[in-house]
């Protein structure tokens, strides 16, 4: 079982930067999809962006520019630098992994395979004021 732990979240205004680690322990996949989704208060959770066993990313429309996504093999590591944050970034951001082919499903799909065969940190709040 993977386990995984993020920090780096915090209050920022509008315009800030923040960048959200995850560290990976335990049976870690070897071909796998890791990733960032978060969940607004009334909001369906989304993926926001991930990285694939290869390096290939993902990024969803709202954060493209802004948001870079990287890993780091050696130290299972797994980041997200956010730029230009917005109040409508507020959010948990959860970290996720689940074990595939080596690619990533569309963000729209992160949930179910997260669910059925992954694992989910325990979230980092995020709060973007304007």
């Amino acid at each position: 079982q993977v386990q995984l732990v993020e920090s780096g979240g915090g209050s920022v205004q509008a315009g800030g930067s923040l960048r959200l680690s995850c560290a990976a322990s335990g049976h870690t996949y070897s071909r796998y999809c890791m990733g960032w989704l978060r969940q607004a208060p009334g909001k369906e959770r989304e993926g926001v962006a991930a990285i694939d066993s290869d390096g290939r990313t993902r990024y969803a429309d709202s954060v493209k520019g802004r948001f870079t996504i990287s890993k780091d093999n050696a130290k299972n590591t797994l980041d997200l630098q956010m730029n230009s944050l917005k109040p409508e970034d507020t959010a948990m951001y959860y970290c996720a992994a689940y074990p595939s082919a080596g690619y990533c499903l569309p963000l729209t799909e992160m949930k179910s395979p997260v669910e059925s065969w992954g694992a989910w940190g325990q979230g980092t709040q995020v709060t973007v004021s304007s």
